[in-house]
């Protein structure tokens, strides 16, 4: 049985290319227009493993995307980075003078925001997604609207790029998780680099403690990021990622957090990808 990919958004979308790469094949993806929804699919087994951005190299962390993994315990099975291409495209025959308005994903749009600036005239709408944007706008043979979205997009549904790369860095990349209910089982591949959360105690020192450990057993954080503790006001969790080259190293750090912190939980173990 092949597997069913959850995607946010539809094809065309850079989860979307982000699957046919990290798949190495034409997958057969199932289209969810939320992340809540692609973490849904996963839960009822309509899918069995999802493409989740979770940062980006202008726009920062999605933070929710935490939360869900962690609420919903998922499991981390692997990693994916890709260059983002930011196109604005059109039904062909059309001006960027003449354009009103542009819907595009609210990352996106953060993405291109110097290149917007340029043009006052034309309004920003956040919306569910890149692609199903130039989708619509291609369906309804839209006027005077705009979509920003991946090349792909553009050729999948018929439309015209009015400017190329608009966003602001030209070094724009994405990291994708790959998300599963289940934890990522051994196949040859080298594992070496884990995604963590841990809570800890409201003193002092408690997260240099626990920096130390990482760095005694010659763990490199490449990561952290903290969030509220909704709960608890003023209390944090932190989500972390580590590499390292000797997995039983990893194993006997965890060990020791696994007493140091209030709570500590592994979301995954999976390869490094850069």
């Amino acid at each position: 049985m092949d597997k069913i990919i959850a995607i946010q958004g539809v094809q065309g979308s850079f989860h979307h290319l982000v699957a046919q790469e990290y798949y190495h094949q034409e997958v057969e993806v199932l289209e969810c227009m939320s992340f809540a929804e692609l973490t849904k699919s996963l839960i009822k087994g309509e899918a069995n493993e999802g493409v989740m951005a979770i940062e980006n190299s202008i726009a920062g962390s999605i933070l929710p995307n935490y939360a869900l993994i962690d609420e919903n315990n998922l499991k981390v099975v692997g990693e994916h980075y890709i260059p983002i291409d930011m196109n604005f495209m059109a039904m062909p025959g059309q001006k960027i003078e003449n354009i009103k308005k542009v819907y595009s994903h609210p990352m996106a749009l953060l993405q291109c925001k110097e290149f917007f600036k340029k043009y006052p005239h034309i309004k920003l709408i956040e919306d569910s997604d890149t692609a199903e944007v130039a989708r619509r706008i291609s369906e309804k043979g839209s006027t005077k609207v705009a979509a920003v979205a991946s090349k792909a997009a553009a050729q999948l549904f018929g439309l015209e790029i009015l400017a190329e790369s608009i966003h602001t860095k030209k070094s724009n990349a994405t990291r994708f998780l790959i998300i599963s209910t289940k934890k990522k089982e051994p196949n040859g591949d080298k594992i070496d680099k884990a995604s963590l959360k841990f809570e800890l105690e409201s003193k002092r020192g408690s997260l240099v403690s626990v920096l130390n450990i990482l760095r005694d057993f010659n763990l490199d954080m490449t990561k952290i990021q903290s969030m509220p503790i909704i709960e608890f006001p003023w209390k944090y969790s932190f989500f972390i990622d580590v590499i390292f080259e000797n997995y039983a190293e990893f194993q006997k750090a965890m060990d020791i957090l696994e007493v140091m912190t209030e709570r500590l939980t592994i979301l995954g173990t999976y390869k490094n990808s850069l």
